[in-house]
């Protein structure tokens, strides 16, 4: 690879994650209103009028899923996961460089293992039809959501991993 390719490829890079940061940041933004709108209007209708907004439970359940999907990816691509520094102590940066492509590995596979389960749960739920209990809400939008989240995430954790690796860590 010649530096150039290896700038055009950074650049690429480093253009798509703000605009990514924005976008996902920005729908996290607009859920979690939305979930503080919900709650507020329910709350004050169960107990002002005494009739609760319906099926508020089953919204609240899907906001959350859609806000954990949402934040996935840039947790990932922060390097904000909680982490177990075992080989911390160590001294040798063979070692060290060692432990993170391991982490970096396991972390991209797991993601990607994920994506692929939650694409074939997805597709079941879309050709059931399956849909909430009372809303009727179909349930293959957030398993749909939830590959792509982790399909996002996994090439998050793979730009971090290989940017922690050039830089020694």
């Amino acid at each position: 690879m010649t530096a150039t390719s290896k700038k055009t490829n950074a650049g690429w890079i480093s253009k798509i994650l703000p605009v990514m940061t924005y976008v996902l940041g920005s729908a996290c933004l607009l859920v979690m209103f939305a979930l503080i709108g919900l709650t507020c209007v329910d709350v004050v209708a169960r107990y002002v009028f005494n009739s609760p907004v319906t099926g508020a439970y089953e919204l609240t359940e899907l906001l959350l899923a859609t806000l954990i999907f949402l934040a996935l990816p840039l947790t990932t691509a922060a390097g904000e996961h909680i982490e177990v520094e075992l080989l911390d102590g160590m001294k040798s940066r063979v070692l060290k460089r060692l432990g993170t492509v391991i982490a970096g590995v396991c972390t991209i596979t797991i993601f990607a293992l994920i994506a692929i389960e939650l694409i074939e749960h997805a597709d079941k739920l879309q050709r059931r039809e399956q849909v909430t209990d009372s809303l009727e809400i179909p349930l293959f939008i957030i398993g749909w959501l939830g590959s792509v989240s982790f399909a996002v995430s996994a090439i998050a954790a793979a730009v971090f991993s290989y940017n922690r690796f050039r830089k020694g860590a």
